[in-house]
């Protein structure tokens, strides 16, 4: 299961951090991952970050590169999206996104519920 927390209603130019808490077989996961959706629109990539054999990989949107950050904690069952400046065209629900691995090789996804971001011009 995952629990997104954090959203809320800011001005252009100010910060949100949003949560996400993984419970269950957190031993297994490959990824963690935001994705948003804004009104009249599909579901868009955000950021993730991988866990690989090296070390965690982040990838960020263009649209988010250098305002916002992904990190996950030590404990590694909870992730973070630092937004920073956030503008009107952040707005959205975002979504939490986990990837978990089995034995096998296969991944399986699972997504929060959701928390709105408002950002007010």
């Amino acid at each position: 299961q995952l629990a997104e927390s954090g959203g809320g209603l800011v001005q252009t130019g100010e910060s949100l951090r949003l949560s996400c808490v993984a419970s269950g077989s957190t031993s297994s996961i490959n990824a963690m991952g935001w994705y948003r959706q804004a009104p009249g629109k599909q579901r868009e990539f955000v950021a993730t970050i991988n866990t690989l054999a090296s070390g965690d990989r982040t990838i960020y949107a263009d649209s988010v590169k250098g305002r916002f950050t992904i990190s996950r904690d030590d404990g590694r069952n909870t992730a973070y999206l630092e937004m920073n400046n956030l503008k009107p065209e952040d707005t959205a629900v975002y979504y939490c996104k986990t990837v978990l691995g089995d034995p096998w090789g296969n991944e399986y996804d699972y997504w929060g519920q959701g928390t709105q971001v408002t950002v007010s011009s």
